[in-house]
């Protein structure tokens, strides 16, 4: 054993020297081509006092960016995160003029703008080195990953032994595009668990190359996972959805954004007032605190689900205090100075590569297309790069740490597919990165402290199609109030989009998610209240304190409910009836009572199974709308109609948008029965909620057998689940199909630690 622990200290030591040296010609270089960096004095010097300058500044630079930088990163805390991220460059610049000045020899020298850029590449390349240098050493790749999980500053008590559980929410993936992905050898990871993606340790290359899978000559993995899609409420939104999943109930949500009559005020997912107010009501409607509320952490996500540890939590984020520790996650990431130059780096990039995808759309003139101007590059930077870096690292941390269960959301995809398309290029690379990142949390499971059974999952997915403001030339508030006899303005405006990713920027930039100060609280006028969420448009009049009828609507704008109901991109409306209670108005009169809609589905037939009983619940809601309204929907490609700026959409009926996926490992029981649909965010927050008590429980021990009957034990009296696949027992707290062997290939290895 001591030979064995000197032995990783020299390879530590000889991993240092080495990172030191590459620094220093790295140093070196950049001093003969940046004409603002000298290293030497005017009156010229020896190369070996240059190089002994060199080595010395990037010693000090080491040093400083080891030790003053989680300091500062600390304390710039106070500084909005989006904001820190882009103080990177500056902050690195004036660690390595501060290690110039250190120098003892006092002869380097560089501009402020050019210790930048040298800081930056410094950085970048020993990250690089360290990477590669540790590629052939496990003991390495460890030691990276449990000093991620000790910088998070926690010292925590042994933890259990038992399963536990790590659960990713692809944000807006459907179950028919990850399944294509699949297909087309987009995400080798996910085909991997599934069992038609190549053996990780069968395979000399690891992996399927991109953009094609397998093929059939390959060794395949054996199945670890199935694929299970469910079916979300009418509101096919992260905010009911992921509502219902984490705090078992989504009732009284019936849109991204409704108009509350009692209140006075517009409720919307992503405001973060309004997200602890829908919190608070369903903790106090199920009397429990949420799926996360033991030992649980929440990660990038609207709601916390009742956990102890939250970073990047929209409902944590309204919170002011000492206790709020909403934004401990960008500490835990940028506190690596290497971490934090990647990340800025990345950053730019992705905005550039946006900047060109959609100058490339527009000059090809495809169609649809949104306006993609204006601050969307660096909201979809953001969003793909930032928030995806920093709910990984936390992620790593949290099963280093050996956490229960974990929720984390990753909503790069849902928010470049609502400008780009959900089967777009640009959404495809999107789920390339996806896949990785799934991958570098398989391999990072392997070295925690626990097994872990990895889940991922969807809250919903995207339906493909124009915005109805496109196709028509109006927004759904300009044929409102065309039926309402109001003025309607001769060029249609803008509906503003409500992307989960504008959300979490301005809470990273501590700045409210306001709808505006028309529609926060609208006056209590005549005129109606016009909100959109996808294909799903709330038409409510804030002068009437009741939920207003058909009757009455009728009576005071005959003309209104006809005009939306034979508009050709209406697909059909909900209304409150005196008569019957509730009733569906579609085209050509068609007017359907809900206690009708199985007999008769009228303009729901074209939606599928499971639309009637998903209107009939929003229709018990307190809080649904005067007047519901739902786009046209296409069966044949699947396309609705926007009434917000979005070419993929999602929160109404129609299409893929209303069928997520479940991907949970075979060692879980299976979410339903066979033949037995998956309906609605509660019941998957049930399925959840019995896999972790499954996790939790110790498997039973079947009584020991004599040695001389031993091989006689039938096998009706083995012990449920305790057998893995291929018939094979797991020894007690082995890792579980989810998380293979602990073993890091040198691919592998790489791969993750350059993610990492």
């Amino acid at each position: 054993m001591g030979r064995g622990r000197w032995r990783r200290v020299a390879s530590q030591v000889g991993r240092s020297v080495a990172v030191w040296a590459v620094s220093t010609v790295t140093m070196l270089v950049l001093a003969g081509i940046l004409p603002d960096f000298q290293l030497q004095s005017p009156d010229g010097d020896s190369a070996t006092t240059i190089a002994v300058t060199a080595a010395l500044g990037a010693g000090a630079f080491g040093v400083l960016s080891a030790v003053v930088w989680p300091l500062l990163v600390r304390l710039l805390l106070l500084v909005p995160a989006l904001v820190l991220g882009l103080l990177v460059f500056f902050l690195n610049g004036s660690l390595l003029l501060l290690a110039l000045r250190l120098n003892p020899s006092g002869r380097p020298e560089a501009a402020p703008e050019t210790a930048v850029i040298v800081a930056a590449v410094m950085s970048a390349v020993a990250s690089a080195t360290g990477a590669a240098l540790a590629v052939r050493d496990d003991d390495a790749y460890r030691s990276r990953l449990h000093r991620l999980a000790l910088r998070r500053g926690r010292t925590l008590p042994p933890c259990s032994t038992t399963p536990g559980t790590a659960v990713v929410q692809l944000d807006g993936v459907g179950h028919d595009v990850l399944r294509d992905a699949v297909d087309q050898g987009l995400m080798p990871t996910v085909a991997r668990w599934l069992g038609t993606g190549p053996d990780r340790a069968a395979s000399p290359d690891r992996a399927a190359s991109p953009g094609r899978a397998a093929s059939p000559g390959r060794a395949t993995a054996p199945p670890t996972h199935r694929l299970t899609p469910w079916r979300t409420d009418w509101s096919s939104q992260t905010g009911a959805s992921q509502l219902g999943i984490l705090h078992g109930t989504n009732h009284d949500v019936p849109a991204f954004r409704w108009y509350e009559k009692d209140t006075g005020e517009v409720m919307v997912c992503n405001r973060p007032t309004s997200a602890v107010e829908l919190q608070r009501r369903a903790v106090t409607r199920t009397g429990q605190g949420g799926l996360l509320a033991d030992d649980g952490a929440s990660r990038g996500n609207l709601f916390s689900g009742g956990a102890g540890e939250s970073a990047l939590v929209l409902s944590v984020s309204a919170r002011r205090g000492p206790g709020t520790r909403s934004r401990a996650g960008y500490f835990a990431y940028f506190s690596d100075p290497a971490n934090a130059v990647r990340t800025a780096l990345s950053f730019i990039a992705e905005t550039g590569r946006e900047i060109g995808q959609s100058l490339r759309a527009r000059l090809r003139k495809q169609r649809p297309r949104v306006s993609r101007g204006g601050l969307y590059p660096l909201i979809r930077a953001f969003a793909t790069v930032v928030e995806r870096d920093v709910v990984v690292a936390a992620v790593v941390g949290d099963l280093l740490a050996g956490r229960s269960v974990v929720y984390a959301d990753l909503v790069a995809y849902d928010e470049v597919a609502h400008h780009s398309g959900p089967h777009s290029r640009d959404a495809a690379k999107v789920l390339r990165r996806l896949d990785r990142a799934l991958a570098l949390i398989e391999k990072v499971a392997e070295h925690a402290p626990r097994p872990y059974r990895i889940v991922v999952l969807s809250d919903h997915g995207q339906s493909p199609g124009e915005t109805f403001r496109a196709r028509y030339g109006l927004t759904l508030g300009d044929l409102v109030r065309a039926g309402c006899g109001l003025p309607v303005p001769r060029r249609a405006r803008r509906t503003r989009s409500g992307a989960e990713a504008r959300a979490a920027v301005r809470a990273a930039l501590r700045r409210p998610v306001e709808e505006g100060a028309e529609h926060h609280r609208p006056a209590r006028r005549p005129e109606p209240v016009v909100l959109a969420s996808g294909n799903l448009g709330l038409v409510s009049f804030p002068d009437v304190p009741h939920r207003m009828s058909e009757e009455e609507i009728a009576a005071r704008h005959p003309a209104l409910l006809p005009t939306l109901a034979n508009h050709p991109g209406i697909g059909f409306l909900l209304v409150r009836s005196e008569e019957h209670g509730g009733v569906v108005l579609g085209a050509r009169g068609a007017r359907i009572p809900l206690a009708d809609l199985d007999a008769d589905p009228g303009p729901l037939a074209v939606f599928g199974p499971g639309a009637a009983d998903a209107v009939r619940r929003t229709h018990s809601f307190p809080h649904t709308a005067d007047i519901m309204v739902n786009s046209s929907h296409d069966p044949a490609d699947g396309e609705v109609l926007a009434f917000e700026e979005q070419i993929g959409s999602h929160g109404g009926l129609g299409g893929a948008q209303s069928r997520p996926f479940l991907l949970s490992p075979l060692l879980c029981s299976p979410p339903v029965p066979e033949d037995t649909e998956l309906v609605g965010a509660e019941e998957i927050h049930r399925v959840l909620r019995r896999w972790l008590t499954e996790a939790a429980t110790p498997p039973r021990v079947p009584a020991q057998a004599a040695p001389e009957t031993e091989a006689e034990t039938p096998p009706a009296a083995r012990t449920p689940g305790a057998e893995a696949p291929g018939g094979e027992t797991p020894a007690a707290g082995a890792p579980q199909a989810a998380t293979p062997a602990t073993g890091t290939s040198e691919t592998d290895a790489e791969t993750e630690e350059r993610a990492a």
